[in-house]
């Protein structure tokens, strides 16, 4: 009777902890949070510390593609496990000044081509 019991209260409390969400899992940002507002500060021309300065280093400096810049950022909620992703794309010309942004999840300023009620993916380049 009392193996019963203790093994009925085991069972009940292993149930009760992995089924109530009482383990928590951490939200998980990764990469260059990046915002509306800093992208708008962006003008063709810029220099790479200019664009540092503004959008801070880049994740990933291509290496075949020289003067190109990726910002990626993924954030993945622990509690519902979805996951957003935005990209953001920097190329330079020859002189290391800035000539187009490309991006899926923001407007691109007007200086580069951009009209104010782009929401969808957006390639433009400067003149």
């Amino acid at each position: 009777m009392k193996n019963a019991l203790l093994a009925l209260t085991l069972g009940l409390s292993v149930m009760s902890l992995s089924g109530c969400g009482l383990i928590y899992r951490i939200d998980v940002p990764q990469g260059n949070y990046l915002e509306q507002d800093q992208i708008d500060k962006l003008q063709p021309g810029m220099t790479q510390e200019q664009v540092t300065y503004v959008l801070g280093t880049p994740l990933l400096k291509d290496s075949f593609k020289s003067g190109t810049w990726y910002y990626k950022y993924l954030y993945r909620s622990g509690r519902t496990g979805t996951s957003v992703s935005k990209d953001v794309i920097v190329q330079f010309d020859a002189s290391n000044k800035l000539k187009s942004i490309s991006a899926e999840d923001f407007k691109i300023p007007a200086a580069f081509g951009g009209s104010p009620a782009a929401t969808t993916k957006t390639d433009a380049k400067a003149g």
